[in-house]
């Protein structure tokens, strides 16, 4: 109370002020989690691959930012269990190429005519025919569970205003796509929120159902304000480039893909081991260009734009050390990395190639810590 009994108002409150820490470069997130998954590509052992899976999992842990986009990490392991149950579902009913001698259990087999010669529904299901689906579906499902954690650790929103300015339109596109899926997790963990608060099934058929519908209203009134938002920021302004400069561009652009995509076919395989690396740098560089070139088409500017410092090269070369490592060690000892079936045997783990993959540990010592951000607070009534 003041002088004469006038209530004065109350002191404010400072307001904490946000801002925006040392967060890493989201390239540096993705390249690092593509390294990985390029890694997983190399092997069948389910112990380098298991250990792949703890090291991402371990980082994200570590280092998952407190945002509603990167709760997706537990939907892409989901989706990588349910990998595995698919295809040990599959090799179960349709059987397995691969000959085995040790049967688990054997189905009544259903008679199929002539023409599906090849394809059988039951039999015998081996141990072997099943150990071998388990390691080639670990292998897709390392591989999502690395893409998972780029979407759980890598900011779209900042990962879109790095990318080129040539690929800034189909950028727009691949980001809105990838943050689909967290937004759609995120809507489904407050829809089921709210329904178990007013005691009402989240679960099963019907409770599925009846949050269907808000969740897919909720993403038509996002695409309608991203829509809103691009048009008010002029989206879409190019400037005036000569012609010769866009013949250049579309050239360099799809012959650099081409390349690209021709110098990753000759790795993969044995036999162009010797050109695989020349046309992959090759079109890697006309890529470039041509990338180059085509930035000058567009139009924008960048507010605070994100650096690429010395930790981003950190955890980029963390994981390409991963990946290479792995290609040498497929290469030098590839029983090692791809544990046969027939006959069946133990897998046992490489300690070399494992030590390569404990690299991938990097991110989680040399990145800042996630901040989280404080509850505002509010002013006494």
């Amino acid at each position: 109370m003041g002088a004469g009994g006038t209530p004065q108002a109350p002191a404010s409150i400072p307001t904490p002020r946000h801002h925006r820490g040392p967060a890493l470069h989201p390239g540096a997130w993705w390249l690092w989690a593509l390294a990985l998954g390029t890694a997983a590509t190399r092997t069948t052992n389910p112990l380098l691959l298991s250990l792949l899976v703890a090291v991402s999992a371990y980082v994200v842990i570590a280092r998952r930012p407190h945002a509603p986009w990167s709760r997706s990490y537990g939907a892409f392991v989901k989706l990588a269990l349910a990998v595995l149950v698919i295809r040990l579902l599959f090799t179960t009913v349709l059987g397995s190429p691969i000959p085995g001698t040790h049967t688990l259990v054997t189905l009544p087999e259903v008679p199929l005519p002539d023409w599906a010669q090849g394809i059988r529904l039951g039999g015998r299901v081996t141990a072997e025919g099943l150990t071998f689906a388990l390691y080639d579906a670990m292998k897709l499902a390392t591989l999502l569970v690395c893409v998972g954690a780029a979407n759980a650790l890598a900011n779209p929103a900042r990962l879109l205003k790095s990318l080129p300015g040539a690929l800034y339109e189909m950028g727009v596109a691949v980001v809105v796509a990838l943050t689909f899926a967290p937004n759609l997790i995120a809507d489904v963990q407050r829809l089921r929120a709210a329904r178990r608060l007013r005691g009402r099934p989240d679960g099963g058929v019907r409770g599925l159902l009846q949050v269907g519908l808000p969740v897919l209203e909720g993403a038509l009134e996002r695409s309608v304000a991203l829509a809103a938002a691009m048009d008010a920021r002029g989206y879409g302004r190019t400037a005036q480039v000569p012609a010769p400069v866009r013949r250049t561009t579309a050239a360099l652009t799809l012959g650099g893909l081409l390349g690209v995509c021709a110098g990753t076919y000759g790795l993969l395989t044995a036999a162009g081991g010797t050109y695989g690396v020349p046309v992959l740098l090759a079109g890697v560089a006309a890529a470039l260009a041509g990338l180059w070139l085509g930035g000058r088409r567009s139009v924008r500017t960048r507010y605070r734009p994100d650096r690429w410092d010395a930790r981003a090269w950190l955890v980029t070369a963390s994981g390409v050390a991963v990946a290479a490592l792995m290609f040498l060690a497929a290469a030098r000892d590839p029983a090692a990395l791809h544990p046969g079936v027939v006959p069946l045997v133990a897998p046992a783990l490489p300690l070399w190639p494992a030590a390569a993959v404990l690299i991938g540990l990097l991110p989680a010592f040399v990145t800042p810590a996630p901040t989280r951000v404080p509850a505002p607070v509010k002013e006494p009534s």
